[in-house]
């Protein structure tokens, strides 16, 4: 299948918007949902049969060629197999939108797609699992790719494919302008629900945008360092190589305040769980009262989420706008706080809260919308531990010691402060204006590689309707052929 090719000048960006669906809409909803996750694990279980068919057959001694035949493992393969079978699992199929079983079929596909890749080593990271199957719990989400997919004019209500016209809760005018005057083409919608059980639409969307700096960048220091922390007083401190601290935000610790609520809600829905039956060896059915409780537990998650994403995308979209280069950090976010149990429990929930990780990502973009450069630091670049004033290097920094204290020179200065300055070096080193292709090497030698490259929009571009399951490169048709299970 041919991938979708962004255009010259074109980005791909997402408008998510919240909605005040009527309760036969949720209900509708729900059905497209679950009709995913249904036809996500009917043909995980066929694909997990022939696989545990071939590997019984081969301890039989069966040559491989006389092996049962493996199916297709990519997105068309699955649909037709799918079709092949839906009447007889799924009578009830027409009463939902086909993309609803296309769009459970096609993250079986990506998955599949990923574990077959880790097993044969063609995949970078940490190894990755079989699919397994989705229970009734799953976060209910489905995606629209083809069919009537419309922001009405009116700016308040959208059209999905067999739902219908549905009210917005927000004004979707910042979508509809574009589309309006033709600098927006709407590529696809994806309907899913968040923990406090809020329905959001997300559409995607190929935007015309003009990749220029702009006009104010020259009121700010056109290169910073950016260090991040889980301190409460600085989420996020920047710094000018010449050692100017221009701003330090300070973390929401949205999650901590939470944290008496969420005790309390807890306890409450463990009381309200019901008694264990040892006969039976399940939990007896949950009460109503449990199930409010759970409903307010998640609109606690959902509000520190919120508040959390508020305070990022905030500071994220001054630096894009407010400084040309943009030096962070490389962090392990995912192994900082995966290890250390008990002892590193208060650690991991601030890792968590902080969100390190999202920073990273939100100026992966927003610095090739407003035309700015993310240069990325070496991941064992030893920021915290240089002294900006003499350049050593201390060989222990425990994450106490707030103060950083060179032993060469004795000069002492905030860790933070000290860490910021020393990634904007790295982005000093770079000629304002230079572009150069991702991932074009060091900068200057000192371990920093450029991320961003703003003439580039089109990499952000990637199939309109399906995954890239054995395709070749950008603009070409790719011929699907059987997965096999790995050896």
């Amino acid at each position: 299948m041919a991938r979708f090719e962004v255009p010259a000048g074109w980005t791909v960006q997402a408008y998510r918007f919240a909605l005040d669906p009527t309760p036969a809409q949720v209900r509708a909803f729900r059905s497209h949902a679950g009709g995913a996750r249904f036809a996500h694990n009917v043909m995980l279980a066929v694909v997990k049969a022939v696989i545990d068919q071939r590997a019984a057959e081969r301890s039989y001694g069966i040559v491989e060629a006389e092996l049962t035949p493996l199916l297709n493992w990519s997105l068309a393969g699955l649909r037709k197999q799918w079709n092949a079978r839906k009447d007889e699992v799924a009578p009830w199929w027409g009463d939902n939108s086909k993309e609803a079983y296309s769009s459970g079929l096609d993250a079986l596909a990506r998955g599949l797609d990923a574990w077959g890749k880790s097993r044969a080593g063609k995949r970078a990271g940490k190894p990755v699992g079989f699919p397994r199957f989705k229970s009734a719990r799953a976060r209910r989400s489905v995606r629209f790719t083809t069919g009537t997919i419309r922001v009405e004019t009116d700016r308040h209500h959208i059209t999905l494919p067999r739902i219908g016209r549905i009210k917005t809760h927000e004004s979707t005018r910042k979508l509809a302008r574009r589309i309006d005057n033709g600098t927006a083409r709407v590529l696809s919608a994806a309907l899913s629900e968040d923990a406090s059980g809020r329905w959001h639409v997300a559409f995607q969307v190929v935007v015309q945008r003009a990749v220029a700096v702009p006009g104010h960048v020259g009121a700010q220091a056109p290169v910073v360092g950016v260090d991040v922390g889980v301190k409460a007083d600085s989420l996020l401190v920047v710094a000018t190589p010449d050692g100017r601290e221009v701003a330090r935000v300070a973390a929401p610790k949205s999650l901590t305040a939470a944290q008496h609520r969420l005790r309390a809600l807890q306890r409450r829905a463990a009381r309200q769980r019901g008694r264990y039956d040892s006969a039976t060896q399940t939990r007896q059915q949950p009460s109503n009262r449990w199930r409010v409780t759970q409903q307010r537990i998640g609109r606690t998650h959902a509000r520190a989420a919120a508040v959390r994403r508020d305070v990022l995308h905030k500071a994220t979209t001054t630096l894009a706008q407010h400084h040309q280069v943009i030096v962070v950090e490389t962090l392990n976010a995912a192994g900082m706080g995966s290890a250390g149990g008990s002892r590193k429990r208060g650690l991991n929930r601030a890792l968590a809260d902080a969100s390190l990780a999202e920073i990273r990502r939100l100026l992966g973009y927003k610095t090739r919308w407003y035309g700015s450069v993310l240069v990325e630091a070496d991941r064992w670049y030893p920021s915290s531990k240089t002294c900006s004033a003499c350049l050593a290097v201390k060989t222990k920094l425990s994450l106490a010691d707030r103060v950083f204290v060179c032993d060469n020179c004795g000069v002492r200065i905030d860790r933070d402060r000290n860490a910021a300055i020393n990634l904007a070096r790295l982005g000093d080193t770079r000629t304002l204006g230079e572009q150069s292709p991702t991932e074009s090497g060091s900068v200057a030698g000192r371990g920093a590689s450029q991320e961003t490259d703003p003439a580039q929009a089109g990499d952000a571009g990637g199939d309109e309707t399906s995954t890239p399951h054995n395709t070749t490169s950008v603009g070409q048709t790719g011929t699907a052929s059987p997965q096999g299970e790995a050896a």
